[in-house]
């Protein structure tokens, strides 16, 4: 595995491996589950998915409990969270940045939950090319939104969190991307509280 920049650096190490212990409750599964039920509704026959820096894969129990017949990719650059991500039955995971590709066959979904935000502004137009070329149809961001770029300090640290127009940015460069739908999903929910990301759908249309 390479690591090409400082912001990898930083999740494929220690802070990497103190977030799962923030980040593993059932009440943040809930909150998932309740996202992807809204996603998946504006979605026909999601048969298989991908996420690109899936933690330990709690984005992806929800989606299997909505799609249990489905199958899953996930990368993972953390080894620890790669090592639990890895023992979702059924799933395959490559520990990688998401920078590299990987030989695997494309999905119904490819997806981010909070990684865009964390990735070197210079290094986004690589992702966003292995997002789409990741989906055969479908593609979700769930990022913190602003029509203009700003950085938001993380946690004490400085040039590792981002906000931006994500979804945007990748119909602009793709446009056969079409917005399907989006939502936004808040902290002070009464039922599924979570962090306040914004979630945009977008498919591709000829």
């Amino acid at each position: 595995m390479t690591q090409i920049t400082e912001q990898e650096q930083f999740w494929a190490g220690e802070f990497g491996d103190n977030y799962i212990d923030r980040n593993k409750s059932q009440e943040l599964v809930a909150a998932k589950i309740a996202m992807f039920s809204r996603v998946v509704q504006r979605c026909s026959q999601i048969r298989s998915a991908r996420e690109l820096g899936a933690n330990i894969g709690l984005n992806i129990l929800a989606l299997k409990s909505l799609l249990p017949h489905a199958a899953f990719q996930a990368i993972e650059i953390n080894s620890r969270a790669f090592e639990r991500l890895a023992t979702i039955p059924g799933i395959a995971a490559s520990n990688t940045t998401l920078f590299e590709p990987v030989e695997w066959p494309g999905v119904d979904l490819a997806f981010t939950v909070g990684v865009l935000i964390h990735l070197n502004p210079d290094m986004l137009p690589v992702a966003y090319e292995r997002l789409y070329q990741a989906s055969n149809r479908y593609v979700l961001t769930a990022e913190y939104y602003n029509p203009s770029v700003v950085e938001i300090s993380y946690r004490g640290h400085s040039g590792r969190l981002w906000k931006r127009d994500f979804a945007g940015e990748m119909m602009d460069r793709f446009p056969d991307l079409k917005l399907v739908d989006y939502g936004f999903i808040y902290h002070r929910d009464p039922v599924f509280p979570a962090d306040d990301i914004t979630w945009f759908l977008m498919e591709k249309r000829a």
